[in-house]
């Protein structure tokens, strides 16, 4: 699959081979997990979440030095309760993704709400796109869901190995997508900023030295961090406007989107780093149980200073 192109889900017969069968069955399954009452599926995300932090011992591990390395000023007991409730939502996510797939707009609204939706309005109204800062909540991927029914934009997502969970998962972020891009395809956002589209960008997680600078993040002084959100910023000129999806304690979920974040340091990659960075902790704050604490945050580190993970959770 190039990644030069707009991309959309196509079926092809070659999904049905044998090879594929546990897959779909797999699939199946979540389908019609998917169709309980909602009360049912949390009590089942929550087990499958408690059950994982059992079973998952280095992911488990990686969360719980993310938490300390964040949060350092909490103590111990906290950071633990925080941990349980983040892989409880951990569990959750599957479900909540297989919801995002499945559930009809129709049952969608009845449990989510959008506050902030007049911020996303008014640029559109001027014809100025929209990058919209998609942070990595365990809820991304419903949050991306209820947003997108309202302000349908173009998804950028890595292609899954497998290509018959990449042909559900593409068929269903288009419901609430106009196209998908790769994630490595910069200049199909840049177009796509350009004609007044709004592009989901996540420019929170570690994703190597490459093309990446240290700047703060929480209490970690040196958090290796894309520089992708200067590149789009300065030649796609768009508003920046984050969101976060969140799973309110009644079982709703709530959108909040930011207003348009102002005065981004374009002439210093460092300083737009760091500037980015703090607007992705308040998000965090929001709801920072139902954040993807299980990646691997610091892993790059600069050259001659210690990893921040045991051998056992850096190599995993």
């Amino acid at each position: 699959m190039s990644s030069n192109q707009e991309i959309h889900a196509k079926f092809t017969k070659q999904l049905l081979y044998p090879r594929y069968w546990l897959t779909w069955f797999g699939i199946g399954v979540l389908y019609l997990f998917v169709l309980l009452p909602y009360p049912v599926i949390y009590q089942m995300g929550k087990g499958l979440g408690l059950l994982a932090s059992k079973l998952i011992i280095k992911r488990q591990e990686t969360a719980r030095q993310n938490l300390k390395l964040c949060f350092p000023h909490l103590s111990a007991s906290v950071r633990e309760q925080m941990l349980r409730d983040n892989f409880i939502s951990t569990g959750m996510a599957i479900f909540e993704t297989g919801m995002a797939w499945f559930w009809s707009d129709q049952r969608l609204k009845k449990h989510t709400k959008i506050e902030g939706d007049n911020y996303i309005k008014q640029v559109q109204q001027t014809g100025q796109g929209i990058l919209l800062i998609g942070i990595h909540f365990l809820t991304l991927e419903l949050g991306a869901r209820i947003l997108g029914m309202s302000h349908p934009g173009v998804g950028v997502y890595r292609p899954n190995d497998n290509p018959v969970i990449d042909y559900i998962q593409l068929k269903g972020r288009l419901k609430s997508n106009k196209y998908m891009l790769d994630r490595y395809n910069t200049k199909g956002m840049i177009r796509a900023l350009k004609k007044g589209e709004l592009v989901w960008y996540a420019p929170d997680h570690d994703y190597g030295p490459k093309n990446s600078v240290f700047a703060p993040f929480f209490a970690v002084e040196k958090a290796a961090t894309t520089i992708g959100t200067t590149i789009l910023v300065k030649l796609g000129q768009p508003a920046i406007i984050p969101f976060t999806p969140k799973r309110e304690k009644n079982g709703d979920y709530c959108v909040f989107v930011t207003p348009p974040l102002e005065h981004y340091p374009l002439d210093n990659e460092i300083a737009a780093a760091t500037f980015m960075n703090k607007a992705i902790e308040l998000e965090i704050l929001k709801a920072p149980e139902q954040y993807m604490w299980l990646h691997r945050r610091f892993k790059t580190r600069p050259e001659g200073e210690a990893a921040l993970y045991t051998d056992s959770v850096q190599n995993d």
